[in-house]
């Protein structure tokens, strides 16, 4: 009985990281931004414990998606390696600051805080949705210092792609955030990556989301070791998590591939609405400022994220579609 209690406890654990990981690679936000609510929503495992999993499984997930898109020659490794010095700092201090806050029961704050980070950084995001390849911007002083530059084909619109990015202090200044994130809560954090050299350097989704998950394993692996220094991380739960979201996310990888960077972001809005809107109802509960169940903070979610993106296709979607076809008759007529 208790070995068929095992064996269903694992399966339910490989399913749910399967579609972490999938996710995950899919839109460079790493499998255990995922994987932490599912663990702790549907399977009641502690948060800590479900944190600690969760670096493991962004580590497998950074392994298997970041190989093939380097191979694919979309990941920028270059700009990926200088920006990692700010994510394992902030690694460091967030993971030191976990275990502070499990002492002390002041998880909440930073949920709320995370919550309403991720919300706000909804708009955005959207916004910059109009074009395929973002509008190029003039370089600055740290596009010729970093070369924060490069070129990859895209096989969804049929033509090589060359970019250059700016602001790469403003990157920095993000990737230290999310680090700090990534220690602090169990996760990649590559929502805030993506956002970083996306929206504060200007490089194409598809970039921003390979070279994001070639970034998160180096940043959870930082965490990982503090985690398990506190006793954070169960074997077992690790070692189930971290096969499925290989597996995931080597399925993500032969997706990403075949659509386009729009198709990117709209799937990146959603998983940020639905992010968002989640946390913040978490940190309130967890302050019993709200009483809300944990089944219908779910539920609240799912329909917020349904809502969220109506208004955003409607207000950005349509009208970028409509933009587009006037692009195309205006090619033709010329």
């Amino acid at each position: 009985m208790v070995l068929l209690k095992t064996i269903e406890c694992c399966i339910e654990l490989l399913v749910f990281s399967i579609v972490a990981g999938l996710l995950g690679s899919l839109t460079g936000l790493g499998g255990g931004t995922v994987l932490v609510p599912l663990l702790t929503l549907f399977l009641g495992i502690p948060i800590a414990y479900a944190a600690g999993a969760s670096l493991i499984s962004t580590i497998a997930t950074s392994s298997g998606a970041a190989s093939a898109y380097i191979r694919d020659r979309i990941t920028n490794v270059r700009i990926g390696m200088g920006l990692e010095i700010a994510t394992t700092t902030g690694s460091i201090v967030g993971s030191l600051t976990a275990a502070y806050i499990y002492a002390h029961g002041l998880a909440w704050i930073v949920y709320v805080v995370f919550g309403i980070v991720i919300l706000t950084s909804i708009i955005p995001t959207a916004q910059r949705g109009k074009y395929e390849i973002p509008d190029p911007r003039k370089p600055d002083w740290t596009t010729r210092v970093f070369k924060l530059y490069g070129s990859y084909y895209d096989d969804a619109i049929k033509m090589e792609v060359k970019y250059w990015g700016v602001r790469w202090w403003l990157g920095e200044l993000i990737m230290f955030f999310a680090g700090f994130i990534s220690g602090l809560l169990g996760i990649g954090s590559g929502a805030l990556k993506v956002l970083g050299m996306d929206w504060a350097m200007n490089l194409p989704m598809k970039v921003s989301t390979t070279t994001s998950n070639f970034m998160i394993g180096v940043t959870a692996a930082t965490g990982s070791a503090l985690y398990w220094y506190f006793g954070y991380i169960q074997p077992m739960m690790a070692a189930v998590t971290a096969i499925g979201v290989l597996i995931g996310a080597m399925s993500g990888t032969k997706i990403l591939v075949r659509i386009t960077n729009k198709q990117v972001r709209w799937v990146f809005l959603a998983i940020l609405a639905f992010l968002g809107m989640e946390m913040l109802l978490k940190g309130l509960y967890l302050d019993h400022i709200i009483t809300i169940a944990v089944a219908t903070q779910y539920l609240l979610s799912i329909v917020f994220t349904a809502i969220v993106m109506l208004i955003l296709y409607y207000r950005y979607g349509i009208l970028m579609a409509r933009n587009e076809r006037k692009t195309v008759r205006g090619g033709v007529n010329a």
